[in-house]
């Protein structure tokens, strides 16, 4: 199977042709949309992994086929089943292997563990000692994988670089000392986002995102936070608009979108989110940004617009918090529809389009709370936040229409991510982590 790696050569490839014979090497600068190409896609991992938060590209979508439609009676197969710290940090899968950030409060270390994908066998753990008092649990972030390094943000804002294949710690970035950071209320929650060359994360303080080396750490750029916005909970997300390959990140005043290439703020769009914001921007196409949140805030989608050099955004529609919003999980864009779990009557699993209207909901059917969900192979994975209840819906555009269900897991706040990998799916609760069989 082709790497993401490879694809990202094979594209570059392509365009050697286009300089002659004899003529000086082209340098890896790329404008606009190739440059996109070349951020965002190489990577050294697998088509199969699920190598950070919302799996390969981000999006919450797996690429995965041959995946089974309906489950036996006792529900799909269980691989194997750990115990985990208090929390809602849940993995990321790179060749096989299985990485995630854990607590143990017996010892007061914080962890980042390594177990084989098949089995569940511990293969390496890097712990620390801190002390970590629960505040609606402790852990919650995903971390970024690639063939070489591990990536992990720790609740307390310190972010690690550790060996892949033997979890020893290689450099470290220390928010609240180095940037000025804020922890935010309920601990650190967002995620990293890895490129293929460096590694994006949000400060706050001095600067709102920074962009560091992989290898080493060292700044490549640090972009301006004018009005010394905090980190929130929300993670920075890739977006290519107006043909300009962009990071967004949202905070408590709105959404910023950064240019990838020197960390230059190109637009803001204002919007009032309140006390916390989890979801992240979403982009939808060339031009539009979704972005939603709870706390009694609503949802908005952004038209940004390119004329000459200068970007502007302008707000094309807004849903009260009465109407729609989600307060924790990202939407999943599919087929120019929107899917998730929405704050209204605590869960209503929910489908939109880019205008803003609800097709349908799971009202009469199924009430998921806060859970979490991803798609594969025309097909939603959905977990009951209350219940730890696995459902199976098809990716359908007019109705809610289950094919399967299981449960799978048990409690209530069963809200981490899942991610998945050559048919496994892993899940998580407060107390334990399973790995199931949803392939064929």
């Amino acid at each position: 199977m082709a790497t993401r790696y490879n694809i990202g050569v094979m594209r570059f490839l392509l365009f050697l042709p286009l300089w002659r014979k004899g003529r000086a090497a082209p340098k890896l600068c790329f404008p606009g949309a190739l440059l996109w190409t070349f951020l965002f896609t190489v990577t050294s991992v697998d088509g199969a992994d699920w190598p950070q938060f919302r799996g390969p590209d981000r999006d919450g979508i797996s690429k995965e086929t041959g995946l089974m439609r309906d489950w036996p009676a006792g529900g799909p197969q269980v691989l194997w089943s750990i115990e985990v710290g208090q929390g809602y940090a849940s993995p990321a899968i790179v060749g096989g292997r299985v990485y995630f950030n854990d607590y143990d409060s017996a010892a007061n270390e914080w962890l980042v563990r390594c177990l084989t994908l098949d089995e569940g066998k511990e293969l390496w753990r890097f712990k620390e000692k801190r002390r970590i008092r629960p505040n609606h649990a402790i852990t919650r972030t995903v971390p970024a994988v690639d063939g070489k390094y591990v990536f992990s943000l720790d609740p307390k804002a310190i972010f690690h670089c550790l060996d892949v294949e033997t979890g020893k710690e290689l450099w470290r970035k220390e928010l609240v000392k180095e940037f000025g950071a804020k922890i935010p209320p309920w601990y650190n929650g967002q995620c990293p986002l890895m490129e293929s060359d460096r590694i994006i994360i949000a400060t706050g303080g001095e600067t709102l995102l920074v962009a560091l080396e992989k290898d080493t750490g060292k700044e490549i750029w640090r972009s301006p936070n004018p009005e010394n916005q905090p980190m929130t909970h929300a993670s920075p997300m890739p977006a290519l608009l107006g043909g300009v390959p962009q990071y967004l990140y949202t905070t408590l005043k709105g959404v910023y979108g950064f240019d990838a290439k020197d960390g230059t703020l190109l637009w803001y769009a204002p919007f009032k989110l309140n006390v916390a914001v989890a979801p992240s921007p979403l982009r939808i196409d060339n031009e539009l940004v979704f972005l939603t949140s709870g706390y009694n805030a609503g949802t908005a989608m952004f038209r940004v617009t390119k004329n000459g050099g200068t970007f502007s955004a302008k707000k094309v529609f807004e849903l009260t918090p009465a109407e729609w919003n989600s307060e924790v999980h990202t939407p999943i864009l599919f087929k120019d529809h929107l899917f998730a779990v929405g704050r209204n009557r605590r869960g209503l699993f929910t489908c939109l389009n880019t205008k803003g209207e609800i097709i349908w909901t799971s009202d009469g059917k199924a009430s998921f709370d806060l859970g979490s969900f991803l798609l594969a192979d025309g097909m939603l994975f959905i977990l009951e936040g209350k219940t730890g209840m696995l459902r199976l819906l098809e990716a359908n555009l007019t109705e809610y229409r289950e094919l399967a269900s299981a449960q799978v897991l048990s409690g209530h706040d069963v809200w981490g991510p899942m991610a998945l990998s050559n048919g496994k799916l892993i899940l998580r609760d407060l107390a334990k982590m399973v790995c199931i069989q949803v392939g064929k």
